[in-house]
């Protein structure tokens, strides 16, 4: 209780924002659950620019989102690409969350700008464009010309964000230790797992050089390649707040009228997309977590061009083989194997086995026709884990979404487009060299190193603990879940227990000495003193 007053007293204008904005798009649920009544009533909040009387839960909250800034937005993109934590009809409202807002005026970000270039940028560039090419709730962007006379773009990070990320990241901290204390219902949602991605993810995007490093790292992944392209960083103008980098004169590829009229082939940039995302995640185990339209680039020569690496999402070798088991399951339509992957994914110990084999058996058959839909495939697959109360780790959420949303960019590309047929080339390859000659001889020779270091610490192990019996010092730790609300919950009891006890007392004996003494004040004290603990006793039993 201490530590999230002080952090109330710390950032208290900025709770106090924050719950004005959740009372005023009528978000009261969520500040009663979290004991913040008292709060709500000293903000100040204006009336929301929209009727929200008419709005479902789910639109209010989604409003209330877009108006708390860029730390709740990207919060709600993330649950957004949760199918297996949300129902849909709150997937479908959050995913209209976009970081789009209203571009500040060039004179207010140009202090940020000298403060990266470490000059005016009208003298580090041979020309600077004031008018920004987008505008985003973490950056503005901007076209210049170096004096070498090569186009770039100049991304520049928003003044004063970080103070405010930073005091929401701690808000929301706090806040989720009381909803995993008070509602253990919510633990599946993970909400300290949650958090830590959303830290991560901006912590990310607050430092521009956190994005040029990811562009080298999966430009360094395609050396030589004529089909993806990425953009070249000049590092002598990059750094925390400003990223300067080579300008790729593209088309988006969802723009099919420029880019058939620049002769240019949609399947092809299709399979060329699908290609080079499942190098980077199955291959290399690194790969780009939001290639949304505005990220991909029609480049001449049906090349492919990769944009904007603020977050880069990995895979370790291991799930990459339970990815590719999750991939030959579904072609074979094995609700078995299905049903074993998401148990190992989700490390879940206690599910329902018949409602879970049921499902995936169901699954099975709703998608046994060809083409598969990825993005369907996907969501529905998300869907059963929520369904079946089990959820999926961080990383292959991330990897689900950026799926998903690929898989969007390329049917429109190509109507006709099967991720699953485009991918066989590549899954092929990659499951002939996990299960080749070579790669068995390479896991066996991790799994005797791995073997025989356990092997060697073992005497040694074994001498420790005979030790240990002979002296009698064996220590066995226990731990039994809750106990710390018991514990707690007893400590109170007791203390209104030995406070009652004592206020009895005082009222039974001391008291009618006091009066016999003819000590009025010390009689009214005393009432007092009982009226006020009887008041007391009351409120904490209408409170329980």
């Amino acid at each position: 209780m201490l530590q999230t007053a002080f952090a109330a007293a710390r950032d208290r204008q900025r709770l106090q924002e924050i719950v004005g904005v959740l009372v005023g798009y009528g978000v009261n649920n969520v500040v009663d659950k979290l004991g913040l009544r008292g709060v709500a009533r000293l903000a100040r909040w204006r009336a929301p620019p929209v009727d929200v009387s008419r709005m479902s839960q789910p639109e209010r909250v989604r409003r209330a989102i877009e108006a708390l800034g860029p730390t709740f937005v990207k919060l709600g993109q993330i649950l957004a690409s949760r199918p297996d934590l949300l129902a849909p009809h709150w997937i479908e409202e959050l995913a209209k969350l976009h970081s789009q807002v209203s571009p500040l005026p060039y004179e207010a970000m140009r202090p940020q700008l000298e403060k990266g270039l470490g000059g005016a940028p009208e003298d580090v560039f041979a020309a600077f464009d004031r008018d920004e090419l987008a505008s985003a709730s973490i950056a503005q962007v901007y076209k210049a010309k170096l004096h070498t006379g090569e186009d770039v773009v100049v991304k520049v990070l928003r003044p004063n964000l970080r103070r405010t990320i930073e005091a929401d990241l701690r808000l929301l901290g706090h806040a989720t230790t009381i909803v995993e204390r008070r509602w253990a219902e919510l633990g599946r949602y993970k909400p300290h797992e949650q958090l830590r991605h959303l830290s991560t993810a901006l912590a990310g995007e607050l430092d521009l050089v956190n994005e040029a490093t990811n562009c080298e790292l999966l430009a360094s992944l395609f050396p030589d390649s004529e089909t993806v392209r990425f953009p070249k960083i000049h590092w002598e103008f990059t750094s925390e707040h400003v990223l300067v980098q080579e300008y790729l004169d593209g088309i988006p590829p969802t723009d099919l009228v420029r880019v058939r009229a620049a002769g240019l082939d949609p399947a092809e940039l299709a399979q060329r997309i699908t290609d080079a995302f499942l190098h980077m995640a199955l291959v290399e185990g690194v790969f780009h977590a939001d290639p949304h339209p505005g990220n991909l680039l029609a480049l001449p020569g049906n090349t492919v061009g990769f944009l904007d690496f603020g977050v880069v999402g990995r895979l370790t070798e291991r799930r990459r083989t339970q990815l590719l088991m999750l991939i030959g399951s579904m072609l074979r339509q094995d609700a078995d194997g299905l049903m074993s992957v998401l148990l190992a994914w989700t490390g879940s110990t206690n599910p329902d086995l018949t409602r879970l084999d049921t499902a995936a058996h169901n699954f099975v058959v709703r998608h046994s026709q060809k083409p598969l839909d990825i993005g369907r495939v996907l969501e529905d697959f998300m869907n059963m884990a929520r369904e079946n109360d089990l959820a999926m780790p961080t990383d292959l959420a991330i990897l689900f979404k950026a799926l998903i949303t690929s898989d969007g960019v390329m049917r429109q590309l190509d109507p006709t487009f099967d991720l699953f047929t485009a991918a066989a080339p590549t899954v092929g390859r990659k499951m002939k060299a996990r299960f080749s000659l070579r790669g068995l001889l390479r896991k066996a020779e991790t799994l005797g190193g791995s073997m025989y270091g356990a092997a060697t610490e073992l005497p040694s192990l074994l001498h420790l603990m005979l030790v240990r019996l002979k002296q009698g010092k064996v220590t066995v730790e226990i731990e039994i879940k809750g106990i710390d609300k018991l514990i707690h919950g007893i400590e109170r009891a007791a203390a209104r227990l030995s406070i009652a006890i004592v206020v009895a007392a005082f009222a039974i004996t001391v008291a009618p000495r006091l009066v016999d003494l003819g000590t009025p004040f010390f009689a009214v004290v005393t009432a007092v003193i009982a009226i006020c603990a009887i008041g007391w006793t009351l409120l904490l039993r209408r409170k329980r």
